[in-house]
């Protein structure tokens, strides 16, 4: 029943004040969880070596050479080692260092060594009190060159 005779009914409309309430906080909720491209890479400039090897040698600290083979055996200067444990890793750089405080650790793992081997590696030396890690790489002029 309509007991208003004489007023017209009103039209809906629709109040668009909630539904921009939404956008913003929709809007506002993108902004804050998207990840910008800048940060996923890195942008690393690699210097250049251009001393000779007579050069290299005499400024070269004392150095540890870690071998590390892909089925995670280790060799510390050229001598292999029977164990594979942090600690006896650590015994052995700290008595291949002799009397120097920070010697250059140089890791060379193969290519199928596992990651653990490695940081293994990285953990003795770490425990050893020695802050200096490099790696080797193989360049690929040395890959390509006949042997």
């Amino acid at each position: 029943m309509n007991f208003q005779r004489g007023q017209k009914k009103e039209e809906p409309e629709i109040n668009l004040v909630p539904m921009i309430d939404v956008l913003l906080v929709i809007l506002i909720f993108l902004v804050i969880t998207t990840t910008y491209s800048k940060y996923a890479d890195l942008e690393i400039t690699l210097p250049e070596a251009t001393a000779t090897e007579a050069d290299k040698q005499s400024e070269r600290p004392h150095t540890i050479d870690v071998t590390v083979s892909a089925t995670g055996n280790y060799t510390v200067n050229r001598v292999p080692l029977t164990f594979s444990n942090t600690e006896g890793l650590r015994n052995e750089l700290q008595s291949a260092a002799k009397d120097e405080k920070n010697p250059v650790i140089i890791i060379t793992a193969d290519a199928k060594a596992t990651h653990q081997s490695v940081i293994t590696v990285m953990e003795a030396a770490r425990l050893a009190g020695y802050n200096q890690v490099t790696f080797t790489t193989e360049t690929t002029e040395a890959k390509n060159t006949p042997k």
